[in-house]
């Protein structure tokens, strides 16, 4: 009976042998399956990165050097829209000279609805999910394209409800990008608002200091917005306003073709040890 036990006890540790064996080799993945867990990995901070978020700066100095002049208000500078509002219920014969009521108001209640749709989920899927950044830059870049479909189609009014809509389109856009630098972590680098980079950058104790990495990213997000806004008061003086919108959802765009290519953050994995 004792070699039969033996035999009985060898075959039964050659397939648990087996069974860990099979169990401990990965299997191969398929490319639609790496090809989904690429899209829901979450973006790491990087150089790429803060090159995407300068790039959607740019494109918001080229919105809001035209939408200015054109509406009298701002796409995603809401500092100057909440003081507008303000005075508009104060010196309301102002309105249609210094600014339009109607058009500030939608421009900020479309920013912050937005941004706070925008925000809302990315808590629910995950801020930096690949796949969210890359949706919400994509449906920006619409907006953007579409105000600049409607601008050079049915032409440019301060007032009116095309132009609301042209106005909200572009404040939607607006508001969901900067949740975006909020999501990266790149507090610096708003893409939109410069009153804070002004003052962080004018007080910050290590200004002078050669290695700085927030002074640098609030230094290139000031430069590059005047860049942008620069490059919009030409466009709008020399090809107009449309041509402006084109060239910002062309930088918008690139943006997201470049989420495809940032690095995904490593996950962090608890070892388990086997049990003998």
């Amino acid at each position: 009976m004792q070699p039969h036990e033996n035999d009985l006890s060898s075959s039964s540790d050659e397939r648990s042998l087996e069974v860990k064996s099979r169990t401990s080799i990965p299997k191969p993945c398929s490319s639609a399956s790496r090809a989904w867990d690429h899209l829901n990995a979450n973006v790491r901070p990087s150089a790429l990165a803060e090159f995407q978020l300068l790039l959607l700066t740019f494109s918001i100095g080229l919105q809001d050097a035209v939408s200015f002049p054109d509406f009298h208000c701002f796409a995603s500078n809401q500092t100057g829209n909440t003081v507008f509002l303000v005075l508009a219920m104060v010196l309301p014969e102002m309105n249609g000279e210094m600014f339009v009521t109607a058009n500030i108001g939608v421009a900020l209640g479309l920013f912050l609805a937005t941004a706070w749709l925008t925000g809302q989920l990315g808590h629910i899927v995950g801020p930096r999910r690949r796949l969210y950044l890359i949706v919400c830059n994509l449906v920006q870049t619409c907006l953007v394209f579409a105000t600049a479909a409607l601008q050079y189609t049915r032409g440019i009014e301060l007032d009116g409800a095309r132009t609301l809509v042209a106005i909200g389109l572009l404040a939607s856009a607006a508001g969901s990008q900067v949740v975006q630098s909020r999501a990266l972590g790149m507090t610096e680098i708003t893409t939109a608002m410069a009153t804070a980079a002004w003052v962080d950058l004018v007080i910050d104790p290590n200004l002078l200091a050669l290695d700085n990495r927030p002074r640098t990213r609030r230094v290139a997000f000031l430069a590059t917005l005047v860049l942008g806004t620069l490059a919009g008061a030409f466009m709008f003086k020399t090809v107009g306003s449309p041509a402006a919108l084109a060239v910002s959802g062309a930088g918008k765009l690139l943006v997201t073709v470049l989420y495809f290519f940032n690095n995904a953050e490593q996950e962090k994995t608890d070892s388990v040890d086997s049990l003998a």
